[in-house]
């Protein structure tokens, strides 16, 4: 129970929210979102918004009982995160068969989006596992600024989609940068006839395909083609492609959206840990008779330097550079004691 406890204690300290100073000195918390990615052991990540990812990959092991149990997580970094306009797009590693996103690793911590009619198999990230999907149940956003700000039209709105947490964090950053109107996200659901934001609107996938940016004013035509990021795509209006808040949005987007972080340093855990195993107590024996042994030689040479070559050179050097205030003294002990010697000259 011991070892369990300090387990915890040391794996809560590494995975805690890391501490930031802003230009005004204040101390706040960057924003995260924890993984759980199994509860075998409640194996834990932290997604980062604004961190730079990378590390070295995972596996979700140890539960029999997750939906994905075997697929690799992490390791991507941030500047990995930008995919194109083909679903299925942006990833660093397991991205071979382009024709279906199925089976995939989840390089950023997180899987991908789903669209209607099961594109790509994309059903399998579908709506009945949004409730351990991280980050949370799939919604999306409107995008809208005052046109004063970038000199746009009225009617140039664009629409996050991602996972709950993801897109309210990085509204914050929207807000900031590009002066969007703050929104609350609503619940997103691809399979309606009537959905504000369809597969042929998206303008940019990011995060291996886990969050896009959307414009109903945009049609992309190959969309609904698989591995169509080998053929194109519709190009965009141009009054959207030189759009300065688009450019905004996309670069704020690249920049701050959350993705994993590295793995935790375990070396600190693991030299701990050793302490309370019953290997480890023997190490730890064998150290402090090292440091007593250790201690006992300095004490030895001490005393031998001291009663040995330091003393000898002591005495030289009082010898042939004698202290005056020392001698004066050694000088009035010897008249002292010659007085005394002689006192009975005096008696009468």
């Amino acid at each position: 129970m011991r070892l369990l406890l300090v387990f915890f204690a040391l794996k809560t300290l590494i995975v805690s929210p890391a501490l930031l100073v802003n230009a005004a000195g204040t101390m706040f918390v960057r924003p995260q979102i924890r993984v759980t990615t199994t509860f075998a052991d409640f194996d834990a990540r932290i997604m980062d918004h604004w961190g730079g990812g990378g590390g070295k990959f995972v596996k979700i092991s140890k539960d029999a009982e997750h939906p994905f149990q075997g697929r690799t997580f992490g390791g991507a970094k941030r500047k990995e995160i930008g995919g194109t306009r083909a679903f299925g797009s942006g990833y660093p590693y397991g991205g071979g068969n382009q024709s279906t996103v199925a089976g995939r690793p989840f390089p950023f911590g997180t899987w991908p989006l789903y669209w209607d009619q099961n594109f790509m198999n994309s059903s399998e990230y579908g709506p009945q596992y949004d409730a351990i999907r991280p980050g949370g149940l799939v919604m999306h956003v409107p995008l809208r600024t005052n046109p004063s700000h970038f000199n746009i039209t009225e009617d140039e709105v664009y629409y996050a989609i991602g996972d709950r947490e993801s897109l309210l964090l990085i509204m914050i950053s929207y807000v900031t940068w590009c002066h969007v109107i703050p929104a609350w996200p609503s619940k997103f659901d691809p399979t309606l006839p009537n959905s504000t934001v369809k597969l042929e609107n998206v303008v940019q996938y990011f995060r291996a395909s886990s969050f896009a940016l959307a414009s109903p004013a945009y049609n992309n035509t190959f969309a609904r083609i698989s591995n169509s990021d080998t053929m194109g795509s519709t190009p965009l209006p141009e009054i959207m492609e030189y759009s300065p808040f688009r450019e905004c949005i996309d670069h704020v987007t690249r920049s701050s959206l959350a993705i994993m972080n590295k793995p935790p340093d375990i070396t600190v855990v693991t030299n701990v840990i050793i302490v309370f195993t019953s290997a480890g107590w023997i190490i730890l024996g064998a150290a402090v008779c090292v440091l007593v042994g250790i201690f006992y030689l300095m004490q030895s040479i001490k005393k031998f330097l001291w009663s040995g070559p330091f003393l000898y050179l002591s005495k030289l050097w009082d010898r042939y550079f004698p202290d005056p205030e020392i001698k004066r003294r050694e000088m009035q002990v010897i008249r002292e004691a010659r007085r005394r010697e002689t006192t009975y000259e005096n008696y009468p």
